[in-house]
């Protein structure tokens, strides 16, 4: 059996109505299997998005599950006002079962949403307004989840951002050399060495505990087609327990560079200030009203934060063989490397500037 009859085959455990005519694969993750399977109702066609979680990466599907209903749950409550909810917050779909997610034979777990229609997520940015847009709907998701009531939300890839933890890999990566190519990345090894005292600038700094989505990639956000308004926040299997500047970090990072995160030309690596500028705005547009002075100062930490721990990560990647990331060149991952550390450098040229704005915003 395809994949795509395997997906279409799930969908039939799920309170779908209409005959079930086609799957297809959708989007560009790299973690979890997404397809767009259309049903035919009297007529009419009608799309959902399902989706097999990858249980090698998220141990426990049935927890990480129980915390996409609540979030949604409760984003869904506190904007059921709004005319246009229903494309506002991924709705899930109950398997016939009743419970949030289907298990099939094999052991694979399978959610399926609603279909948002009229908007859509872009790989790349495209302008500041784009910028903007995405940041205030991340920035608007911690809101809403700022009263998220008790128990808190189970941790479904526990240690994610504990950047000491993964700067002790790191080392440890380096004094096992398993691969023998230390030897090929004297100077990242250097760098990453020297920029040791970051690595506690968020955990030391006594933030309060947010439930943050931890993966603000530009193409987690839908845009609307009319308006490209940023709508509606996706992706939200890593959505758990975190500090709230963390997210904003990781904005930094995937958003304000030109280049894609493997760029190998790193003269064309840089930290564009309009574009960080448009992503304040649009995050503290949102978030501004319940976030901590000290969180609001520390965002341009995040984003030296957040890039030097995915950079580490890529470095340990390369030095214990490519065992964790897929790759499509042997030099891959220290390219990636190379590209994290070039963006620290260029955020770290500009650091002033960027503390002035985020200072002179942050009221």
């Amino acid at each position: 059996m395809s994949k795509q009859q395997d997906a279409l085959a799930a969908s039939g455990y799920f309170q779908i109505t209409g005959t079930l005519v086609s799957a297809v694969p959708y989007g560009s993750g790299h973690i979890n299997d997404s397809y767009c399977v259309t049903a035919d109702r009297a007529g009419t066609s009608m799309r959902y998005l399902i989706q097999r979680i990858n249980h090698s990466v998220f141990k426990d599907p049935p927890a990480l599950m129980q915390n996409i209903q609540r979030v949604t749950a409760h984003i869904a409550q506190s904007i059921a006002h709004l005319p246009d909810h229903d494309r506002r917050v991924l709705t899930l779909i109950p398997a016939k079962d009743g419970q949030v997610f289907h298990r099939d034979e094999q052991g694979n777990y399978w959610r399926a949403y609603r279909f948002i229609q009229n908007a859509r997520t872009f790989d790349a940015v495209e302008s500041t307004a784009q910028a903007f847009q995405a940041a205030r709907a991340f920035g608007r998701f911690q809101q809403q989840l700022a009263t998220l009531p008790p128990p808190r939300l189970h941790d479904t890839i526990p240690g994610f951002h504990h950047t000491p933890s993964r700067f002790a890999t790191f080392q440890q990566a380096v004094a096992a050399d398993v691969a023998n190519r230390t030897q090929y990345a004297k100077p990242e090894i250097a760098f990453a060495l020297a920029h040791e005292s970051i690595t506690t600038a968020l955990l030391g700094a006594n933030l309060p505990e947010r439930v943050t989505h931890n993966d603000t990639k530009f193409n987690n956000v839908l845009l609307d087609d009319a308006t490209g308004e940023g709508i509606c926040v996706i992706d939200l299997d890593t959505v758990m327990p975190g500090l709230a500047p963390y997210d904003f970090g990781d904005m930094v990072r995937t958003t304000t560079s030109p280049t894609l995160e493997d760029e190998r030309d790193l003269s064309r690596v840089t930290m564009q200030f309009p574009m960080f500028e448009a992503l304040v705005r649009g995050y503290l547009s949102a978030a501004g009203d319940f976030l901590t002075r000290a969180e609001k100062q520390l965002l341009v930490t995040a984003g030296k934060l957040i890039t030097f721990e995915i950079g580490i990560r890529f470095l340990t990647d390369f030095l214990t063989g490519d065992t964790y990331y897929k790759i499509h060149r042997p030099s891959h991952n220290i390219d990636r490397c190379r590209t994290q550390f070039r963006l620290i450098e260029s955020i770290e040229q500009q650091e002033e500037h960027m503390q002035r704005l985020v200072e002179s915003l942050a009221v």
